[in-house]
């Protein structure tokens, strides 16, 4: 009788699982304009950009009496002060205090902040430039003194989203077919256990309630993408690497929703925002019917119903990534690429992927900024670091995930660690996240 009830239970959960519909939308879709890039079209660029995100701030109830720069530069002394504005400059004086040149459309003011008041001062140390930002303070003869610097950042009522079905989005970035380096074995293993053929009961339990698989970039190992690449590829013709890709992508049982986006390997013009893959390289994955092909960043949408609006996700391979690694202090002594959860943090408090002009080649749009992060997604999903770190700030889910490439000598060479052939499965009923490693032969 036990082993009767036991296995209608199975049964009816199988069945649910097949009844539950995945549903993908996508959300933001970047089409490049055709002309020639002048310095106007920057100036326009960071004007849309200063005001999308100028908005963002103005809902902060400090900043609700924000006045022009033009105009705090006619208060009189030590009268109070709230701005927004662009930093243009950041200087250390001989005596270790800060001072900022801070710009909006009608001018530009010095900001000063000591070393005495500790938090501030720390909070200054990672200010980069471009930022767009609010500063409360006093106004002193020609200077503005703060007490609050502010961020366009996560508001704090972000609901923590769950959904009603058992059901789990999976996390993987950096595949690199073509590469000598890539673990394709350990690939199929996974394909075999997305399928439920391999596993455990419960692992193959668990694989029948993965509905959504997203990619964040560098598909394909590429070509020419550092010097002597040739020596580390085993496919050496990018159409090749796109048609292994598609072969290996069309292996997956069709009920699972595969988003992909192009990275600085793909065979995709390298500024962002990047454009989906390009037909004339890869046209066997325009093929794949559960393929959603998106650009480098993207917002989609998954899961929605009629009784449950879905989940927001941003897409973004994470090229930015390495600047500030490289030039925020918190990250570069926290772990410094391995901590991508702190740079989707630090970008996030940002609400911009690469506020800085240097941190990531890109296309400046007069009409809009594709990088600024002007909806607060339910998860933000990266790669390029090729190492899993995960962190929830403000109730967004900061997915970093793995990749599939052992390390190469040219990867060695620049200090990189990776994660190879782990996943990331996250239970969007509940949130929790567990890491898979598909290297080793126990997948508990």
């Amino acid at each position: 009788i036990i082993k009767l009830i036991t296995k209608k239970k199975e049964l009816t959960t199988e069945i649910s699982n097949l009844e539950i519909k995945p549903n993908v939308k996508v959300l933001t879709k970047y089409l490049k304009k055709d002309q020639k890039i002048n310095l106007q079209e920057f100036i326009e660029y960071f004007k849309v950009r200063y005001k999308v995100l100028k908005e963002i701030l103005l809902n902060r109830q400090e900043l609700q009496d924000a006045t022009s720069i033009s105009k705090v530069l006619n208060k009189k002394d030590k009268e109070k002060a709230a701005i927004i504005g662009l930093v243009m400059k950041k200087d250390l004086t001989k005596n270790d205090n800060f001072i900022f040149e801070i710009e909006d459309s009608t001018g530009i003011i010095k900001v000063i902040i000591g070393k005495r008041d500790l938090e501030l001062y720390n909070t200054a140390k990672e200010i980069m430039l471009d930022e767009t930002i609010g500063v409360v303070g006093s106004f002193s003869k020609g200077v503005l003194f703060p007490t609050r610097l502010i961020f366009p950042d996560v508001p704090l009522t972000k609901e923590l989203k769950k959904c009603p079905d058992d059901v789990y989005l999976l996390c993987t970035s950096d595949i690199h077919v073509g590469s000598r380096l890539f673990h394709r074995d350990a690939f199929l293993n996974f394909i075999s256990w997305l399928n439920g053929e391999l596993g455990d009961e419960n692992q193959i339990q668990l694989a029948k309630k993965i509905k959504y698989l997203v990619i964040a970039g560098d598909l394909v190992a590429g070509v020419g993408v550092y010097p002597n690449q040739d020596k580390d590829l085993n496919l050496i013709d990018i159409k090749d690497q796109y048609k292994e890709l598609a072969n290996l992508l069309g292996k997956i049982r069709k009920d699972i929703q595969i988003v992909l986006c192009p990275g600085d390997h793909d065979a995709v013009m390298v500024n962002e925002p990047q454009p989906i893959l390009d037909k004339e390289f890869s046209k066997e994955i325009f093929d794949l019917q559960n393929v959603y092909l998106v650009n480098n960043p993207c917002f989609f949408n998954i899961h929605s119903s009629d009784n449950f609006e879905g989940f927001n996700c941003l897409l973004y391979h994470g090229h930015s990534f390495i600047y500030y690694a490289d030039n925020v202090e918190n990250i570069r002594s926290k772990g410094w690429t391995a901590r991508g959860d702190l740079i989707m943090k630090y970008l996030l408090q940002r609400r911009h992927l690469a506020p800085t002009h240097s941190a990531t080649a890109y296309w400046p749009d007069s009409s809009a900024d594709p990088l600024v992060i002007d909806l607060v997604p339910d998860f933000f999903i990266s790669g390029h670091l090729h190492q899993i770190s995960n962190l929830i700030y403000r109730n967004v889910s900061l997915v970093g995930c793995g990749c599939w490439e052992a390390l190469t000598p040219y990867q060695e060479k620049t200090g990189n660690k990776a994660d190879p052939a782990k996943v990331t499965l996250i239970n969007l009923k509940t949130r929790e996240l567990k890491i898979t490693n598909f290297l080793k032969d126990d997948l508990q």
